[in-house]
């Protein structure tokens, strides 16, 4: 279940709030010249987003290619301005002779979009840093109590009855951080983040120990090396102690940012084949060796 996925907006203004409060994307159309006649006046504006609209510049086919147009430039990914002026005319199938030119402003949602699994003390007090970047973040857990009465802009917060379900719905090169209540959906969930192959960073908190556990059992199931070493645990800068939840926080948030300003490119796009976990496991069970369980 998505937290307030379903809304109905009447107004272009209050779906641009609402849109960038959930971190996503839309254009802004607005006529911004008329010559001769024309069923809007300068002005007007609707919105576009990748599902729906909101508000119309006079309907017709001008509006088909309006909307049309704006979902080509949310597809691009970028911030955007860009002007055309249509004709009225018989090739739109309009009458009214005129000319309109049309101004469209592409909000696009950040690059880099961040999957934080958990809702506890620290997953409270690190959103608070996050939210703040210019990131889009998915907010994660299966208790929808635990999350906080008022949600901050640019977090879209998810309750999930299986949290780890949700990797698949990641854009490539996301940030996974994973921090829940439990250890083994802790582990489900980075197992199903280092299997897609794709994410940019996936960091589990906890101690050594939970690490090594971790990634004993990882290799069990038959994951290459090279992928179990791209998960971060224990996570945070080791430059920065403390085990106040902020103090954790801030150390979380300042390995994520100097990790995303490193990269060139937020997907990783030379590597984006899903790994399939072996079918059974291999040598390791055939010598009487069991499956490192973390509880």
């Amino acid at each position: 279940m998505t937290a307030s996925s379903n809304y109905h907006l009447r107004t272009w203004a209050s779906a641009a709030a609402k849109l960038q409060q959930q971190g996503e994307g839309y254009v802004l159309v607005t006529i911004v010249n008329v010559k001769g006649s024309s069923p809007r006046d300068n002005g007007t504006k609707m919105l576009v987003s990748h599902d729906r609209t909101v508000e119309t510049i006079g309907g017709g086919h001008l509006e088909f290619l309006a909307i049309k147009t704006a979902r080509e430039l949310l597809t691009q990914g970028k911030q955007h301005q860009h002007m055309e002026e249509y004709p009225l005319g018989t090739k739109l199938g309009q009458c009214c002779g005129g000319r309109v030119t049309l101004l469209y402003e592409c909000f696009a949602p950040s690059e880099v979009q961040i999957a934080l699994f958990g809702a506890g003390h620290v997953a409270r007090a690190l959103v608070t840093i996050l939210a703040q970047l210019p990131v889009q973040i998915r907010w994660i857990d299966s208790r929808a109590d635990e999350f906080p009465a008022s949600i901050q802009d640019g977090v879209k917060v998810i309750v999930s009855d299986q949290p780890e379900n949700e990797v698949a719905h990641l854009n490539p090169g996301a940030y996974v951080i994973v921090m829940t209540h439990l250890h083994p959906l802790d582990y489900a969930i980075a197992e199903a983040a280092l299997q897609r192959n794709d994410t940019a960073y996936v960091g589990v908190i906890g101690s050594e120990t939970k690490a090594r556990r971790f990634r004993m059992r990882l290799q069990y199931w038959g994951f290459p090396q090279s992928v179990i070493d791209q998960m971060q645990c224990p996570i945070g800068l080791d430059t920065v102690a403390g085990k106040h939840p902020m103090e954790v926080s801030v150390s979380i948030a300042g390995q994520i940012i100097a990790h995303y300003q490193q990269r060139r490119e937020p997907g990783i796009s030379d590597n984006a084949e899903a790994i399939p976990i072996a079918l059974k496991p291999t040598l390791q069970k055939q010598i009487g060796y069991k499956e490192p369980f973390d509880q």
